[in-house]
C-alpha cells in the first residue's frame, strides 16, 4: 500500500523546477502535496515497523525529545555563528562540520532505536533558521554534493541489486509490475480528480496534479529494503519486481507531466504580470535587484514600506546581478597567485556579497521579513536576459532597478557603469511585468527614505499622477504601501486649469460626495483614469487613509514649478513613467531630457539641476506588446 500511495517530494520539486512552474498555483499545491504524502508515508512506515516492537512508545517519546534538543540548539547555534566573523561569505569548516555532526549524530541515534530518520532530518531542516550565512553555507554545501554524488551512488548501488532482466523474461513477474502501476497511476488520478472537484480546481489541473504526484523515489527503496528485513521476508523476484514498477512508474509519469507541462502553458502562465488588476489581498510577488551594497538601503526600505499589514501579503527576492569581467591572463603559475587572484564562480562580487549578506541578514534580524537571495553572473550585454527570465520563472509582478547614478555629497547625482543604465534600458523594454526604478536621494533638510529601516520616523511619500496606465500602476503600489503605519501617503493629481472644460463626476457611493475633475479640451476625456479615481477617492480619501491634493497647472513650466513647490516636503516621490500619450501638462518638460528611461516626469525629478531633496520611484505598469500600447 504504501509503494502506491508514496509521492517522492524531491522528485516533484526538481520536475517543478525544470519546467519553470514552481512558482505558479499549480506547482505550490503539487509541492506542499508531495511532501505532506511523503511524510506521512513515512510516519504509518515507522509505526509499522516498530508496532510489535518491546519498548515502543518510550524509544518514540525518545525520538521526540532528541529532536525536540537538536532543534533548540541549532536555533541559538545559527543565531551565534551568524554574527562572528562577519566580513566571510560563508561559515569556515569546522564550523559547518560542527553543525552537520549534529545532524548525523541524532540520526544515527533514532535509527539505532529502530526508527527512520528522515521525518526527524525533515523536521530539522524544517525548523532551521532561514537567514544567515549558517543557512546560506549549508544549502550552498551541501546541495552540489548530494544531487551530484550521494544520490547517483545511492541508486546505483540500488540499481546493481536489481535484475530486470528476469522480470520481462517471466509473463506473470510481468503482470504483476504492470498491475502495480495501473494501480498507482488510477489511485492517484482518482483520488487527485475527487479532491480537485470538491476544492473547485479545473480538471485539466487536477490531471496534471495526479500524474505529478506519481512519482516515484528513494523512500520507495526504502520501504522495500526494509521492509524485506524487518516485516516481511521478500525473495529477489519480489524485490526485482517493485523495482521495475517503481522506475517504470516514475518514467511514464514524468514523460506525461513534461507533455502536460508543454502543452498547457495557461496553466502555469503568471496572471499578476501587474499591480493594478490585483485585489489588496492579492499575494505580491517582487523581484529586487542590486548592483553594488551602496543600493541596498534604498531597495530594503520600499521593500519594507510595503510590508505595512498581513492583508497585503507579499514575497520578496533579491538578486545581485554581477557582471561577468574577463580574465587577465597571467604568467604566474597557480602557486605563486596571491589569494585575491584565486577567484571562481564563486568568488564573483567580491567584497560586495558579503556587505550585502550582511545588509539583508541585519534587515531579517529587525524586521522578520524574509528575502529570498540569488545572483546572476553574466556580461551586461546579456544580463538584462538572465532578469527577465528571473522574473518569468519566479512569477513577480514588479522587478524593481536601482538607478545608475548615485548622489554625491553635495546633493548631485553622479554616473556609476555605463552597462547598468544599458541593463536597466533593457530590462524597461523587454520585462515580462512591471518595472520600477529607484533613484535613492537625500540631505539633512528631508528625512532620506532610506532611513525607514532602522528608524521609528513618519515617512511622507507623495505619489504624482498625470493620467495614463502607469501613474494608474504607481497609484496601485501606493496602496500597497499606504498600509503601512510609518508612511504618510498623499496622492497629488495634476490637471489642467481650464475652467471652461471643469466637470463634476459624482461618486458611486453617495450623491453628496463630489469630485472635482477637469477634463483638457485639447484632449479626449479619459474615461478609465476618471473612473479608476473615483472608485479609489471614494475608497481610500474619504475614509482618511490617504491624503488627496489637486494641482492646476496650464503647461509643462507651470508643473516643474509646482514639483519645485513640493520638493521639500516628501522624502519619497512615485510616479509612472509614461503612457500619457501628448499631455500638455507635460508638454516643454522633455526639451532637456537626459535619462529618457524614466519618461518625462521622472527624468525632471531625478536630474541633478532640480532641487529636491526626497528620493524618487518611477513605475512602468506591464503591457502586451501585441495589444499596440507603447510607453513614452
Amino acid at each position: 500500500m504504501l509503494v502506491v500511495s508514496y509521492t517522492s517530494s524531491p522528485i516533484v520539486i526538481r520536475l517543478a523546477a525544470e519546467l519553470r512552474f514552481t512558482a505558479s498555483d499549480v506547482g505550490r499545491i503539487a509541492v506542499s502535496s508531495a511532501l505532506v504524502i511523503e511524510i506521512g508515508c513515512l510516519l504509518f512506515f515507522n509505526v509499522m515497523v516498530n508496532w510489535k516492537r518491546e519498548n515502543n512508545i518510550s524509544t518514540g517519546i525518545g525520538c521526540i525529545v532528541v529532536n525536540a534538543l537538536v532543534v533548540v540548539i541549532n536555533r541559538y547555534l545559527a543565531v551565534w555563528l551568524n554574527v562572528r566573523h562577519r566580513n566571510q561569505k560563508y561559515l569556515k569548516a569546522p564550523e559547518l562540520l560542527f553543525s552537520l555532526f549534529l545532524l548525523v549524530t541524532s540520526s544515527m541515534i533514532i535509527e539505532i532505536w529502530g526508527y527512520n530518520s528522515v521525518i526527524s532530518c525533515f523536521i530539522i531542516g524544517l525548523l532551521f533558521l532561514k537567514e544567515g550565512k549558517t543557512a546560506r553555507t549549508l544549502l550552498h554545501k551541501l546541495g552540489y554534493s548530494i544531487y551530484n554524488f550521494v544520490l547517483p551512488v545511492y541508486f546505483g548501488y540500488l540499481g546493481l541489486q536489481c535484475d530486470v532482466v528476469t522480470v520481462f523474461k517471466s509473463l506473470s513477474q510481468t503482470k504483476i509490475a504492470a498491475i502495480l502501476i495501473l494501480l498507482s497511476i488510477g489511485g492517484k488520478l482518482g483520488g487527485t480528480l475527487i479532491v480537485c472537484r470538491y476544492l473547485q480546481i479545473p480538471t485539466s489541473e487536477g490531471i496534471f496534479l495526479g500524474f505529478i504526484l506519481n512519482t516515484r523515489g528513494y523512500s520507495d527503496m526504502l520501504f522495500i529494503g526494509a521492509a524485506a528485513k524487518q516485516v516481511i521476508t521478500f525473495n529477489s523476484d519480489a524485490y526485482n519486481v517493485l523495482l521495475v514498477a517503481i522506475v517504470l512508474n516514475t518514467v511514464i509519469s514524468g514523460i506525461i507531466v513534461s507533455f502536460l507541462a508543454r502543452g498547457e502553458e495557461k496553466m502555469f502562465a503568471n496572471n499578476h504580470t501587474a499591480i493594478e488588476p490585483q485585489q489588496l489581498e492579492d499575494e505580491l510577488r517582487i523581484l529586487a535587484c542590486v548592483y553594488d551594497p551602496r543600493q541596498v538601503s534604498a531597495i530594503l526600505a520600499t521593500i519594507l514600506s510595503i510590508h505595512g499589514s498581513r492583508q497585503a501579503p507579499s514575497t520578496i527576492y533579491l538578486t545581485h546581478l554581477i557582471e561577468l569581467v574577463k580574465k587577465i591572463k597571467s604568467n604566474l603559475l597557480y602557486h605563486e597567485k596571491e589569494n585575491a587572484d584565486l577567484s571562481d564562480d564563486e568568488d564573483y562580487g567580491g567584497n560586495d556579497v558579503v556587505e550585502i549578506n550582511n545588509a539583508l541578514d541585519a534587515f531579517t534580524a529587525d524586521t522578520k521579513i524574509l528575502v529570498h537571495q540569488r545572483r546572476e553572473v553574466s556580461s551586461f550585454s546579456s544580463l538584462y536576459e538572465d532578469v527577465c527570465n528571473e522574473a518569468e520563472d519566479l512569477q513577480v509582478s514588479i522587478i524593481l532597478l536601482p538607478f545608475h547614478k548615485h548622489q554625491r555629497i553635495d546633493g548631485k547625482l553622479e554616473s556609476g557603469k555605463e552597462g547598468i543604465r544599458i541593463t536597466n534600458q533593457k530590462v524597461l523594454r523587454h520585462a515580462p511585468c512591471s518595472v520600477g526604478v529607484i533613484v535613492e536621494r537625500g540631505l539633512s533638510k528631508v528625512p532620506c527614505f532610506a532611513q525607514l529601516v532602522g528608524s521609528e520616523a513618519i515617512q511622507n511619500v507623495a505619489t504624482l499622477f498625470f493620467g495614463g496606465p502607469d501613474d494608474r500602476e504607481a497609484i496601485a503600489w501606493s496602496l500597497r504601501m499606504s498600509t503601512s503605519p510609518r508612511i504618510n501617503l498623499t496622492i497629488i493629481r495634476f490637471l489642467l486649469s481650464s475652467s471652461s472644460q471643469n466637470e463634476h463626476i459624482e461618486s458611486g457611493k453617495s450623491e453628496d460626495k463630489e469630485i472635482l475633475m477637469s477634463l483638457s479640451g485639447e484632449e479626449t476625456v479619459n474615461e478609465i483614469d476618471n473612473t479608476f479615481m473615483v472608485d479609489f477617492y471614494n475608497r481610500h480619501v474619504t475614509s482618511g487613509q490617504i491624503g488627496y491634493v489637486e494641482k492646476f497647472v496650464k503647461d509643462g513650466t507651470k508643473t516643474v514649478e509646482s514639483l519645485k513647490e513640493i520638493g521639500d516636503m516628501y522624502s519619497l516621490f512615485i510616479v509612472g513613467k509614461g503612457g500619457r500619450g501628448n499631455s500638455s501638462l507635460t508638454i516643454g518638460m522633455s526639451d532637456w531630457e537626459e535619462c529618457p528611461e524614466l519618461g518625462t516626469v521622472g527624468d525632471v525629478l531625478a536630474s541633478s539641476d532640480f532641487d529636491i531633496h526626497g528620493s524618487v520611484l518611477v513605475i512602468q505598469q506591464h503591457r502586451d506588446a501585441k495589444k499596440g500600447l507603447m510607453h513614452d
